[in-house]
């Protein structure tokens, strides 16, 4: 059965690159379809943090984040960073909804002032004039009062706010456990089900509690 409408995923300049590459990885191998755009900063920033050469021809860099994500799964079609004549750039195209993640503060800057100069920023706008769900995900920290009163604006103008805070109720044991909870309450928002996380079910009582010890939650 074919999925449903896809799913905008933007990777802007920001240091958080691995949960980008995540949700990919999880997205496809649930089925789903993602459109992805990866912005001239994001490029940037998987070179100089990582040592990875993303490339910038879409169908380059299809086969790339197929490798890279082990995943042949769901349906990937991939966008040149300033291609606004692709289709998530029309409000005519639909789509389930967009999330930005990671999200630059300056990428959050132009979006919030309507200044679209690449197909992340123009795909974002697209989202809050069409009312479709727009996710971002702002990274850096800490916030100013500038980042703050763009990220009131967006909100105002209907987007969601996520920035990808870690919890330990899941009692995570890795890095990785960590990047999927963050990746999966994300896409929580756009109601995908992406994998396995232990939720908030209460307190934790410890059967063998006592003197010296304290329940988990405490």
């Amino acid at each position: 059965m074919a999925p449903e409408a896809p799913v905008v995923l933007a990777i802007s300049g920001a240091s958080a690159q691995p949960l980008a590459q995540r949700a990919l990885q999880l997205l496809l191998e649930a089925g789903e379809a993602v459109e992805l755009v990866t912005s001239r900063g994001a490029i940037g920033v998987w070179q100089a943090e990582l040592g990875v050469q993303v490339p910038g021809d879409p169908r380059a860099q299809e086969r790339f984040w197929r490798e890279r994500t082990g995943c042949s799964g769901g349906q990937l079609r991939c966008h040149r960073w300033n291609d606004q004549a692709a289709a998530i750039a029309s409000g005519s195209f639909r789509t389930r909804g967009m999330v930005i993640l990671p999200a630059s503060m300056g990428t959050v800057g132009r979006i919030a002032t309507g200044v679209a100069l690449d197909l992340v920023e123009r795909a974002a706008d697209v989202h809050l004039k069409e009312a479709r769900p727009l996710v971002i995900c702002p990274r850096e920290t800490p916030w100013n009062l500038v980042h703050l009163r763009n990220l009131t604006s967006l909100a105002e103008a209907g987007a969601r706010i996520a920035p990808p805070v870690p919890a330990w109720y899941h009692q995570p044991r890795t890095i990785e456990d960590m990047v999927d909870f963050l990746v999966i309450r994300v896409f929580d928002l756009l109601g995908y089900d992406l994998g396995m996380l232990r939720r908030w079910q209460g307190p934790v009582r410890r059967a063998d509690s006592g003197p010296g010890r304290r329940d988990a939650a405490s």
